[in-house]
């Protein structure tokens, strides 16, 4: 056999019968899996990871067969090809890692208890049971459970009980699908059920250590978003039901388990009393994403994972069509331009980035391409162009006509292409091509030369780049009715530009509605006359504009110290994604100053000089008469006015604080986490910290969690830094699924950066045995290159990770951080100047 062979060539299973026998006090599993097929050759492999295998049948008789674990396989010798019964009878463990079936821990009244689980996406369903552990190896599943019950409580799997004999619970058995979609639970849960227009139950499960009312948001969204797919899809929900269960550890964000959805809780339960706006739409963008999976994804399966952009790029794109058609007051298409956009543009602007669609065989590279900058920010951006492009009509009719083809079956891009193509009359595949086989992006250079508007597209870099004389299909998008609706060249000319404005009636502009994944550098006659006007424009206008600016800064296209002055032309919105995009260019200035010097406190003046008039304007607590975007900004403005030394917003929070301190996660939830940082910052002791960590600890409220670790993470005091730090491996208060924020919390805080760095560098193998099987393990070596920003910092980074080049999964991540800490250097070292003497011009 090859070395990646794919099994599913020589072995079809058709139906599983899987037995687990689950005891939870010796962390053991007893299982049985029965597997009917077709064997097109004698000699076969079933997937395996860390099993014991006790005994192989085939046709009820004892097989010959071998344990590769290398390979992650048994082979097994059948006495000949053609339809067969495999038997295999294993052992194996409960896991700690999230990964395959493992437990969760929690408390209710100080009481420890444990919820187990399942998480099998990508290639661990091997783990809890042989399989031939691939997406093309569709089949049926009837699935049986023992465990160590006791009264109250509930277990769940991906179709419904049927029966409950001698303690086994028998389950229906599933409809055709892949092995990574099996999932189950079980332990004291309590839920909540509705029923969608079409029949379908609906369920939202957690532990008791949630209040009631936590349930009820998800519950609502999760039943209107089924509602919602199966019209616009025009494809029923194929399953009698959609649970949806919060575990209290989870790797991932959710996972799109067919019937059986499994969340973070912290994206499932929320209080509906005190919760942000933000965490709101967060809640149901992800629980969206999810039930759109239930079709795209679970109904119909990429072939293989090279196509994985086919599953998450379109549910990243669905989770805002659905929510803005179910929840249109939580203005979700925002998030996506403020979130999902810059995401993907910075990231996809590193050479050595991946394509959308990316060849992988090895299994241990799978879970690399969950890039979600790439796989799921961009590829949704493209599919978002993709329905400018040929409409919703269009778009329905693809998608219905793609769903009767290859439900329950596979397919691929070409696939999904053609159907859409069929549906609009567009050679949709053409277009898309470039876009998904090729990384990066363009940036169109707009100029006028000799009287005449020019276009050049070229690949846009931040930091050194590889030309590799790139051309994509843009669609221009522009404001100017003259202009084609594809930019298929390097160059084009538009003709005289002076007629041209003339007839357009406003300044030129280029990606009108920032629906198409590349950016703009207009020469300065062209950016003169949109600034001249830019007050008129609307919000998404002045947001695209500065995101293009910022970036075009990263990349040395024009200088920072261009957009000091910029700024205020902007700092009085009252359009939170305006704020938005104000602000995280600000944030870029803090790469020019170094702690406690004057440039830093030139800085902070800046700070409070951009901030004031809005601060005045918001102040720091809610109040009934927000708008949706009052709400949104308050958050950005007061941080800034907290950064900036704003003696009014410091007691304001404090006193807020005050007025809360038996009770602070009674906080206004949009604020919270800056009045507690304000807290440690401008009032932190000791005390104060271990106060926070015990409410952090017996707190099970994800959010405000989160809130606390954020405050704690930026002390300015060495000594509590080092106590968070040597409780990094204390997994009783801090799980390792949350382990990732605290970790670059300290790393970000530049007092806590070298702790952070040693830490990680002494226990790295603890970290890869802990949380190595974790699809978003890479984010470690990210958040390091993310923070690092000196010369000697490259050494160290290089010195550390360099030996890791050749580890299956992290070679892209570690090129890639070396490019992007060589790149910030380089331009730290280039405007540091020039930036800080322009900040201290606009003080």
């Amino acid at each position: 056999m090859t070395a990646f062979e794919h099994f599913y060539e020589f072995f079809v299973p058709d139906h599983y019968q899987l037995f687990f026998d689950i005891d939870r006090a010796k962390k053991e599993i007893t299982g049985k899996t029965t597997i009917t097929g077709t064997a097109k050759q004698a000699d076969i492999a079933i997937h395996q990871k860390d099993l014991t295998i006790a005994s192989v049948e085939v046709n009820n008789l004892a097989a010959t067969y071998t344990v590769d674990d290398e390979k992650e396989a048994i082979r097994i010798s059948l006495p000949e090809a053609g339809e067969v019964t495999i038997t295999i009878a294993y052992k194996t463990k409960l896991t700690d890692t999230m990964m395959g079936i493992y437990p969760s821990y929690y408390e209710v009244d100080g009481v420890k208890k444990q919820l187990i689980g399942t998480q099998f996406e990508t290639n661990s369903a091997r783990q809890a049971f042989p399989c031939v552990d691939e997406p093309e190896a569709k089949a049926t599943f009837a699935v049986s459970i023992r465990y160590d019950e006791h009264e109250g409580e509930t277990i769940l799997a991906n179709m419904p009980e049927t029966k409950c004999v001698d303690g086994v619970h028998y389950f229906d058995t599933t409809v055709k699908m892949s092995t990574y979609l099996v999932a189950f639970g079980f332990g004291e849960l309590q839920g909540k059920t509705a029923t969608t227009k079409s029949g379908v139950k609906v369920g939202v499960f957690g532990t008791y250590a949630h209040a009631a009312k936590e349930l009820d948001f998800g519950l609502d969204i999760a039943t209107r978003a089924i509602e919602f797919y199966e019209d616009f899809f025009q494809t029923p929900y194929p399953l009698p039901h959609s649970w949806q269960l919060g575990l209290p550890d989870f790797s991932a964000g959710a996972m799109e388990n067919w019937g059986l959805i499994t969340y973070r809780e912290a994206y499932l339960l929320l209080d509906p009393d005190n919760t942000s706006l933000t965490t709101k739409r967060a809640v149901a963008t992800v629980i969206a994403h999810e039930v759109a999976h239930q079709w795209f994804g679970d109904l119909v399966t990429m072939k293989w994972w090279d196509d994985l952009w086919l599953n998450e790029s379109f549910a990243n794109m669905m989770e805002y069509v659905c929510v803005d058609a179910i929840e249109p007051d939580l203005h979700v298409w925002e998030s996506f331009q403020t979130k999902d956009v810059p995401a993907a543009l910075h990231r996809d602007a590193t050479d050595g980035v991946q394509s959308v669609h990316v060849a992988v065989e090895d299994p241990a590279e799978v879970d690399s391409l969950f890039d979600a900058a790439i796989v799921y920010a961009k590829g949704a951006r493209m599919l978002v162009m993709v329905r400018a492009l040929i409409g919703d009509d269009a778009l329905r009719q693809g998608l219905k006509a793609y769903f009767a083809k290859h439900q329950y079956g596979n397919a691929t891009g070409a696939d999904l292409w053609t159907a859409l193509g069929d549906a609009s009359g567009i050679d949709v595949g053409a277009v898309m091509h470039s876009w998904l086989e090729q990384p990066g992006y363009p940036v169109v250079k707009a100029s006028v030369q000799n009287e005449e508007l020019i276009l050049t597209q070229n690949q846009f870099f931040i930091g050194e780049g590889s030309d590799q004389q790139r051309i994509w299909q843009i669609p221009l998008a522009s404001n100017a009715k003259d202009v084609p609706e594809l930019m298929t060249e390097r160059t084009l000319s538009l003709g005289n530009y002076t007629e041209l404005r003339a007839k357009a009636g406003e300044p030129f502009r280029l990606n009108v509605g920032n629906n198409s994944h590349f950016i703009v550098q207009y020469d300065d006659t062209l950016l003169a006359d949109i600034l001249s006007q830019v007050s008129d424009y609307d919000a998404l206008t002045q947001l695209q504009l500065l995101q293009d600016l910022q970036l075009l800064a990263s990349g040395r296209y024009v200088s920072y110290a261009t957009l000091v002055p910029l700024l205020f032309q902007f700092a009085d919105s009252t359009h939170a994604i305006v704020n938005q995009a104000l602000y995280n260019i600000a944030d870029e200035f803090d790469l020019f100053v170094e702690p406690n010097t004057e440039e830093e406190a030139n800085l902070k003046q800046y700070y409070h000089k951009l901030s004031h008039k809005n601060y005045t304007r918001l102040g720091c607590a809610p109040k009934d008469a927000d708008t949706h975007d009052d709400q949104l900004s308050r958050p950005l403005v007061l941080q800034a006015a907290l950064y900036g030394g704003n003696k009014d917003a410091i007691t304001e929070a404090h006193d807020l604080f005050t007025a809360h301190k038996d009770a602070i996660i009674d906080l206004p939830a949009a604020v919270r986490a800056a009045i507690l940082l304000n807290e440690v910052r401008a009032y932190g002791s000791e005390a104060l910290f271990e106060s926070f960590l015990q409410t952090y600890r017996r707190s099970s409220d994800a959010n405000f969690k989160q809130d606390l670790q954020v405050a704690m993470t930026q002390s300015k005091e060495p000594v509590i830094l080092e106590a968070i730090v040597a409780k990094f491996k204390e997994a009783d208060t801090i799980k390792p699924q949350d382990l990732r924020g605290w970790f670059y919390g300290v790393l970000a805080n530049p007092l806590g950066e070298q702790l952070a760095w040693d830490w990680i560098r002494t226990n790295w193998q603890w970290l890869l045995d802990t949380v190595g099987g974790d699809m978003s393990f890479t984010s470690y070596i990210q958040m390091i290159a993310r923070v690092f920003r000196t010369s000697e910092r490259l050494a160290e980074y290089k010195a550390f990770f360099e030996p890791k080049l050749n580890t299956p999964g992290l070679t892209r991540e570690i090129t890639m951080g070396i490019n992007v800490i060589t790149s910030r250097v380089s331009l730290i070292t280039a405007e540091k100047e020039a930036v800080n003497k322009s900040i201290a011009r606009e003080i």
